[in-house]
């Protein structure tokens, strides 16, 4: 047996996980870009209701993640 011969297992991610990663950072990506918009529009209000409507998801995340 030669060294040629081994595979090693691939580090690559499978075509799945590749689409959730893309989903993911699609979805971010749209989320700052609406966040963007939204202080372009209004201004200041713009940037800092939206992180005020966010309290209650991060707390609630910081929650599950916390419980495990």
């Amino acid at each position: 047996m030669s060294l040629t011969d081994t595979h090693a297992p691939s580090d690559a991610p499978v075509e799945g996980e590749r689409a959730t990663v893309l989903r993911i950072f699609l979805s971010l990506a749209v989320f700052v870009a609406g966040w963007a918009t939204s202080v372009a529009i209004w201004g200041i209000p713009g940037l800092y209701i939206p992180a005020l409507a966010l309290v209650p998801v991060i707390w609630a995340a910081l929650l599950l993640i916390s419980r495990g």
